[in-house]
C-alpha cells in the first residue's frame, strides 16, 4: 500500500513538472517603449525636399508642417485665427470677408469669397458664417457648394467621406450627405436642457453620434433608416460637461469614442457595449496608431497635459504628462510625434 502511495505522489509530481514546463515556454508579454528620437523648434526652418510628406501642427498663435525626420518646412504666426489640416492652410482676421488658402506645400490653392471662418478637415473645406447658425462647404476651389442655415447656434459640427453632422443649441442634430442633402435631422431629447455638446460621423455616413443634453446628459448613436434616425444605444453620463466635447468614430467605424465629464467612453458598435476609462479635464485629440490598433489620447486639465495610451478594445498601457500653454499630437506610422508651446519632438513606438 504504501509503494502504491508513493508512485501516485511520483506520478503527480511528474505531471505537475510537465504542466509548470509547458507553461513556463510560453512567450512573455511584450512591453510598449516610447523612446525619444529628436526634439526640434518650430521656427528653425529647413529647406523642403522632393518626396517630404508634410505633417502639421498648430501651437499657440503658430502653424505649419514638419516631416518626419524632424525638419520644419512651414512655420507662420497669425494675429487673430487660422486653419490647418494636411492638406491646406490658412489665416484670417476677426472682419474676414475674402480668405486665400493654401495648399500643404506652400502654393496657393484658391480663394474663398464668403465672409466667415474657414475650416480645413482633411481636403474638405467649410466656412462657418456670421452670427454662427450657418455653414457652407466649398469645392477644392473655394466655391460655395451648398450652405446649411438653423435659427439656432452652431455648437458641434464633424464631417467624413460620407458626409456633414451639424449639432445645434436648441438640441437639434442633422446630417447632410456630401451633396448637401439632409440625412438624418431629429432631436435626442432626455435631459432637463437640449443641446448639443459634441457629434461625431461614420466614414459612409450611415451612423451619427452625439453629446446631448444637461442635467442628464446622455450620449445617443444613430443610424441612418430610409428617411428615418433610428437609435441603436444611447446610456446617461455620470456628471455633465458644460462645454464643447470630442466625439470621434474610428477609422474602421466600429468603434466611437465620447469625452465626459470625469472620462472617456468608448462603444463598440460590433457588440453595443460601452467601457469607460478615467481621465481628468477634457479630450483635446484622439490619434489612432497602425501598430495594434493602439490608440492615442490628449486630454487637458488647465496646463497640465496628459497622454495616454490604448489598446484594443480599452486597455490603457501607458502614460505620461507634460506642462504646456498648447500642444498637440500626430501619429505615422511607428512613431508619435508630440508638439509642446514652440517645440515638437518624436518618439518611436515599439513593443518589446
Amino acid at each position: 500500500m504504501e509503494k502504491k502511495k508513493r508512485n501516485r505522489i511520483i506520478i503527480g509530481i511528474s505531471i505537475f513538472c510537465v504542466i509548470y514546463v509547458i507553461f513556463a515556454l510560453r512567450p512573455l508579454g511584450t512591453e510598449l517603449h516610447l523612446s525619444p528620437e529628436w526634439t526640434v523648434s518650430i521656427d528653425r526652418l529647413k529647406e523642403k525636399k522632393d518626396g517630404d510628406v508634410p505633417i502639421p501642427f498648430q501651437l499657440g498663435q503658430s502653424i505649419g508642417y514638419f516631416t518626419e525626420d524632424g525638419r520644419i518646412i512651414t512655420s507662420l504666426t497669425y494675429p487673430f485665427n487660422s486653419a490647418i489640416s494636411s492638406t491646406y492652410y490658412a489665416t484670417y482676421g476677426a472682419d474676414n470677408i475674402k480668405t486665400s488658402f493654401f495648399r500643404a506645400d506652400g502654393n496657393e490653392a484658391g480663394s474663398i469669397s464668403i465672409p466667415g471662418f474657414p475650416f480645413f478637415d482633411e481636403d474638405r473645406i467649410f466656412v462657418f458664417l456670421p452670427g454662427g447658425s450657418a455653414v457652407v462647404q466649398c469645392d477644392m476651389d473655394g466655391k460655395k457648394r451648398w450652405e446649411y442655415e438653423s435659427y439656432a447656434p452652431i455648437t458641434s459640427f464633424a464631417s467624413s467621406k460620407g458626409g456633414t453632422v451639424i449639432g445645434f443649441a436648441d438640441g437639434v442634430i442633422v446630417s447632410l450627405t456630401p451633396d448637401g442633402s439632409i440625412d438624418q435631422r431629429y432631436s435626442p431629447g432626455g435631459s432637463e436642457t437640449d443641446i448639443i455638446l459634441g457629434t461625431g460621423i461614420s466614414e459612409d455616413g450611415s451612423l451619427i453620434a452625439c453629446i446631448s443634453g444637461q442635467n442628464q446628459q446622455r450620449f445617443v448613436v444613430s443610424a441612418r433608416n430610409g428617411e428615418h434616425s433610428k437609435i441603436i444605444f444611447h446610456e446617461y453620463l455620470p456628471q455633465d460637461f458644460n462645454r464643447q466635447v470630442m466625439v470621434k468614430f474610428n477609422r474602421k467605424s466600429d468603434t466611437v469614442y465620447y469625452n465626459y465629464n470625469g472620462g472617456l467612453g468608448i462603444l463598440s458598435l460590433d457588440r453595443l457595449k460601452s467601457s469607460h476609462i478615467p481621465l481628468e479635464g477634457y479630450v483635446v485629440q484622439i490619434e489612432e496608431a497602425e501598430m495594434d490598433g493602439m490608440v492615442f489620447i490628449l486630454s487637458r486639465k488647465d496646463r497640465r497635459f496628459t497622454v495616454t495610451v490604448l489598446e484594443p478594445f480599452a486597455h490603457p498601457v501607458a502614460t505620461f504628462q507634460f506642462d504646456a500653454e498648447s500642444a498637440f499630437i500626430q501619429v505615422r506610422d511607428n512613431a508619435l510625434f508630440v508638439g509642446r508651446d514652440n517645440k515638437i519632438s518624436k518618439l518611436s513606438i515599439s513593443k518589446r
